[in-house]
């Protein structure tokens, strides 16, 4: 298998590693992850145990995967963005003894096919970040993000939609409530707060 591990990153016997992923320097991949074909591991990233990565992810420098996150195919993770899992976060119990891993429940972070988090974005768990959408750098995202929606802020609102080249679209003239990706001309309908795309490319 064509996989790339830098020396110095620690991958677990019991992780799986797709054919033509490369993971850095100092990255960690905990046991029972299973990272998909041509990813990319960035340098100090994490990778919790048992995390789920699908296929052409990036995950970029310092980012912070905790576990039981699932990244679908397509997902880009900016530098030091961190997808959290302990709703209620508490180091000791109300006794003042230290909290096991049994003494929690941990919820996971969802990003869809696609869906990007710039740098130092945050995913409070649980929430869905969906397909194609996009998280503004340094957003706190408290609530499940739309397929294509663009987020922003603290906490992350939507702010206008992306397309799958990544650009904001623009609504057509004379139009209302069709969007048109600038790059690629690509068209968008928007009903009832849902975008969804036109022809070839579009999925139920």
């Amino acid at each position: 298998m064509n996989v790339r591990v830098q020396p110095t990153a620690q991958v677990d016997k019991a992780a799986v590693v797709g054919d033509g992923s490369s993971v850095w320097d100092l990255a960690q991949i905990r046991e029972d992850a299973v990272l998909g074909a041509n990813c990319i591991v960035g340098r100090g990233a994490y990778i919790g145990s048992g995390v789920q990565v699908g296929d052409n992810v990036k995950i970029q420098n310092h980012a912070l995967v905790y576990e039981p996150a699932r990244l679908a195919d397509g997902v880009f993770v900016g530098p030091a963005a961190v997808l959290t899992n302990d709703l209620n976060p508490r180091a000791v119990d109300p006794d003042g003894s230290l909290k096991r891993g049994s003494d929690w429940e941990a919820v996971g972070v969802t990003l869809d096919e696609g869906a990007s988090l710039g740098a130092r974005a945050v995913c409070v768990a649980p929430v869905r970040v969906g397909r194609w959408a996009m998280v503004a750098a340094g957003s706190v995202v408290t609530k499940d993000v739309r397929d294509f929606a663009l987020v922003a802020g603290v906490p992350a609102r939507p702010i206008g939609w992306v397309g799958r080249a990544g650009f904001r679209l623009v609504e057509r003239d004379g139009e209302p409530g069709v969007w048109e990706c600038p790059r690629t001309g690509a068209l968008h309908d928007e009903r009832d707060g849902v975008l969804t795309e036109r022809g070839a490319g579009a999925r139920g």
